[in-house]
């Protein structure tokens, strides 16, 4: 995508989330997004589209952090609760509970039977969010293995980008095959009616957060809405689908 074409189209999505957070604010919803994704597929620069012009007071980025003490001895969900939404807000979550189906398996910071009891009990949890009322999405942001092997060399380069480089982010070329297996299964034991994950191919960083941006758009109601700005490709962002494979969206 070119940057004037990106620019044009990013100012205008951006004005639809501010109209639909006004919406958000005046009938009291609780909005909550899921960001979850290959290490450098671009979360926080999506979350940074997402969040850049909206209200700090009623908009929110909860990212988690390691467990505490407390927190590893607690019910596991329970450290995901108090930074849910309350009524007129919209939370962003840069990772979640689903770091027990990715990094906690593949590293093993968790227990097999801790992993089992996650998959068991998720599909309460999310039904119980979307039951209260709540508009709950989740985003798997996938990228190739040579984009993620690009990426992570220029983290290493960009003085401003140390910050982002972790032991785990150091392991996740050699990993790659565990952590495909680890997604792949989280895809099909938690990808649910009333709570489904949606692709994002993400190789291209601004093709991928526009992409994202018309898709949760379309998908919300609020006045003033501009349909005509929010045809999404589904060959950037699907709803999961075994023929995401076939499509290439998800990488092996």
């Amino acid at each position: 995508m070119k940057k004037r074409e990106y620019k044009k189209e990013l100012y205008e999505l951006q004005v639809e989330l501010v109209k639909f957070q006004r919406h958000v604010i005046n009938e009291d919803l609780k909005v909550c997004i899921l960001f979850e994704g290959r290490d450098t597929a671009g979360k926080d620069g999506t979350i940074k589209r997402f969040t850049e012009h909206l209200s700090p007071r009623e908009s929110r980025v909860f990212a988690p952090g390691k467990p505490s003490d407390k927190e590893r001895k607690s019910w596991y969900f329970q450290r995901f609760v108090p930074p849910l939404p309350s009524g007129g807000e919209i939370v962003f979550f840069n990772r979640s509970w689903y770091n027990r189906a990715g990094v906690e398996r593949v590293m093993g910071f968790c227990t097999k039977k801790e992993y089992r009891a996650f998959m068991d009990e998720v599909p309460s949890f999310e039904h119980m969010l979307t039951h209260s009322g709540m508009i709950f999405f989740k985003y798997y942001l996938d990228i190739s293995k040579e984009e993620q092997k690009r990426r992570l060399e220029a983290r290493r380069k960009d003085p401003l980008k140390q910050w982002k480089i972790s032991p785990v982010d150091q392991k996740a070329q050699k990993l790659w095959k565990e952590y495909s297996k680890a997604r792949d299964e989280m895809f099909a034991k938690t990808s649910f009616v009333f709570a489904p994950w949606y692709i994002v191919h993400a190789d291209d960083k601004k093709t991928a957060r526009i992409h994202t941006m018309k898709h949760f758009l379309a998908h919300v109601d609020y006045p003033d809405k501009r349909e005509e700005l929010l045809v999404c490709d589904t060959d950037v962002v699907c709803e999961y689908d075994p023929i995401c494979y076939e499509k290439g969206l998800i990488a092996p």
